[in-house]
């Protein structure tokens, strides 16, 4: 009885995850950088209050 395997190939799979990770860090930094600073600190103390974390 002979068993056949199957390689998944390393680069063929690995190529769109990281892309995607790349593109969206881009864009968290795109975005990120054209926001005012009391604006990304309210959000941020928003989420902290909506996920029950207190903050002050």
């Amino acid at each position: 009885m002979t068993t056949k395997t199957l390689k998944a190939s390393a680069a063929g799979t690995s190529v769109l995850p990281a892309l995607f990770a790349v593109v969206l860090g881009f864009g968290i930094i795109t975005l990120t950088g054209h926001v005012q600073a009391s604006a990304l600190h309210d959000a941020a103390h928003d989420v902290r209050h909506a996920t029950g974390f207190p903050c002050h």
